[in-house]
C-alpha cells in the first residue's frame, strides 16, 4: 500500500507473505530502469498466487545486463511500462510483507524512487530480506548469494536471474530457513514444504529428508540429511 512512510526491515519468518524480484538494466538506482518484476504469493503457508510481467524500460538495455538475466530489447519492446506494472504489482501484494533477497540494498530502493516518481508516495509494506537473514542462520557459509543458499539445500537454480524464477527458488530458501533446516538436522523444518508450490527440492526415497548435494572421491552427489540414520545417496546426473 502506497502511503507517506517506510516499512520496518523484519528479521521474523512469516506465513503470510509475498516474496519478489526485479531484473534491471544495471545496478545504479539512480540511472538504471527495471526489466521485469515477478512476485509470488503465500497465504497460510501455501502459494496462493503469481505475478510477472517484463516491462519496457524506455531506454536500450546494456547488453552487460542481457548477458546475466537474458532479457533483450526485442523481448521487452511490447511490455507495460513500469509505472502499469508497479501499479499491479502494488494491487497484487497489497499489504502483505514482502520478502526478497537484497531487497534492502537493491530492490526496495527502485520500488521506492519509482513509486515517489509516479504517485509522491511510498510502498508502507514491511519487508524481510533474506541475505540478512541468511547471515544470520547460516554462517558457516562463506557466501550468502541466492544460488549459494540453493545450493545449500539441495533445490534446484534452473533459470536463475530471472525474476520469476527466482522468486520460486527464495520461496523454499526463505521456508527453510524461517522453519529452522540448517545442516545436518532434519525434522521440523520439512513442515515448510507444504509452502513450496511445484517445489524442486529432492527427497529422501527412504526416510523423507531432504537430500544434499555433498562431495566425495568421485565426484558430487546426493546425500540424505538423515545421515548418519539414514545412509541413501544418488548419484548427479
Amino acid at each position: 500500500m502506497l502511503a507517506n512512510r517506510l516499512g520496518e526491515h523484519k528479521s521474523i519468518y512469516v506465513p503470510d507473505y509475498v516474496v519478489f524480484d526485479l531484473e534491471t538494466t544495471g545496478i545504479s538506482v539512480a540511472r538504471d530502469q527495471v526489466v521485469e518484476i515477478s512476485a509470488i504469493k503465500v497465504q497460510g503457508g501455501l502459494v496462493t498466487g503469481e505475478f510477472s510481467t517484463l516491462v519496457n524500460p524506455q531506454m536500450p538495455i546494456p547488453w552487460q545486463a542481457s548477458r546475466v538475466n537474458g532479457i533483450t530489447d526485442d523481448m521487452v519492446a511490447g511490455s507495460p511500462v513500469f509505472r502499469e506494472a508497479l501499479a499491479e504489482f502494488l494491487k497484487f501484494t497489497g499489504d502483505f510483507v514482502l520478502v526478497g533477497h537484497n531487497i534492502q540494498a537493491f530492490d526496495m530502493k527502485f520500488l521506492y524512487r519509482d513509486s515517489r516518481l509516479f504517485w509522491n508516495r511510498i510502498p508502507d509494506n514491511d519487508y524481510i530480506d533474506t541475505l540478512h537473514m541468511a547471515r544470520r542462520v547460516l554462517p558457516q557459509l562463506r557466501h550468502h548469494r541466492l544460488v549459494d543458499l540453493a545450493d545449500y539445500y539441495g533445490l534446484s537454480t534452473d533459470g536463475a536471474h530471472r525474476a520469476l524464477a527466482d522468486c520460486r527458488m527464495n520461496l523454499q530458501v526463505y521456508e527453510f530457513m524461517g522453519r529452522g533446516v540448517t545442516d545436518g538436522a532434519c525434522g521440523a523444518g520439512l513442515a515448510g514444504q507444504a509452502a513450496i508450490d511445484k517445489a524442486t527440492a529432492k527427497m529422501c526415497p527412504k526416510c523423507g529428508c531432504r537430500l544434499k548435494k555433498r562431495s566425495g572421491r568421485f565426484g558430487q552427489f546426493y546425500g540424505c540429511e538423515g545421515f548418519p540414520l539414514c545412509r541413501y545417496t544418488e548419484n548427479i546426473k
